[in-house]
């Protein structure tokens, strides 16, 4: 069981003061911070430097907030395993980035969920590295995750190759074409994604690789929602660079149009990561049939 001293840290770090905490925990401050002293004294560390300012932890703080983190959600799903075991249930937390929140991978929980008697799936989207860091923390049981490389520590398999698209409206004057060159892209008003997310790192990565430049570009809007940038590409007010995965239900009924870009290679994987000791690899399969299923329809 968490301690409540461990409790309170937790408590302390999501709220970013003692006296907010208090107020959560209904403790007194005072005694949120003979928690934190206590538990400072029980790992012989100090966690949070102390000074004016908001509360820092010390790198060692950092550890045991990280591992404090591990053990909540370890004794939560614990619990939430002993419960699903007298009523035959399974639930499953999957994390999502964005760009999966808008293709075919929802659907294809949703059509697992629905077809397995018993289990229930909860999605979180976020970005890739919060996914990483969830699921190292058993936040969560699943993660898809879109580009190169798997953390160390965990397992994966391949779930689809996608490759990202230059998108417009269908009466963009470029949808008419085979191809869209760099030239095309340029006298075109842009709307991407932000600089953090994979979709745009991949893009100015290919950009770079062959001596081009982001900043010749004219982006007018920089949005993390991927629905929102497909509606303002819709209503013409620009065009952007998309996985064509996101794009899937608005090209089969002609809403939007997408074409490559010319000596732009930007193609990448998308995969179901896993701790070690993820034990419904059934289920796991399922999600990954469903998929597959539901990308035939659209392709």
């Amino acid at each position: 069981m968490l301690s409540t001293q461990m409790e309170t840290l937790l408590s302390v770090v999501e709220q970013g003061s003692f006296t907010r905490a208090a107020e959560a925990l209904s403790l007194t401050q005072p005694a949120v911070s003979h928690h934190i002293r206590q538990l400072e004294q029980d790992l012989n560390i100090p966690i949070f430097i102390r000074g004016k300012g908001a509360l820092k932890l010390t790198d060692k703080g950092e550890i045991a907030v990280k591992y404090a983190r591990r053990l909540k959600a370890m004794e939560q799903k614990m619990f939430l395993e002993l419960q699903n075991a007298d009523r035959h249930l399974t639930s499953l937390r999957v994390g999502i980035t964005h760009t999966s929140e808008s293709n075919i991978t929802t659907q294809a929980l949703a059509k697992c969920s629905s077809s397995h008697p018993g289990l229930s799936i909860t999605i979180t989207t976020d970005t890739i590295n919060n996914l990483y860091t969830m699921l190292g923390n058993y936040e969560l049981d699943l993660a898809f995750v879109e580009g190169p490389g798997i953390h160390a520590g965990f397992r994966s398999l391949m779930l689809d190759t996608d490759f990202l698209v230059c998108v417009m409206a269908v009466d963009n004057p470029l949808a008419k074409k085979a191809l869209v060159t760099l030239a095309d892209l340029k006298k075109q008003q842009m709307i991407l994604r932000l600089p953090s997310s994979a979709t745009r790192m991949l893009f100015e990565s290919a950009l770079l690789s062959i001596n081009e430049s982001i900043d010749a570009f004219n982006v007018i809007i920089q949005v993390d929602n991927i629905a929102t940038i497909k509606d303002l590409v819709r209503k013409e007010l620009g065009v952007s660079i998309l996985p064509r995965s996101a794009c899937m239900d608005e090209l089969s009924k002609g809403k939007l149009a997408a074409l490559p870009i010319e000596n732009l290679s930007m193609v990448r994987e998308t995969r179901i990561v896993y701790n070690g000791d993820f034990s419904h690899m059934d289920i796991m399969q399922e999600i990954i049939r469903e998929y597959r299923e539901t990308a035939r329809m659209y392709r």
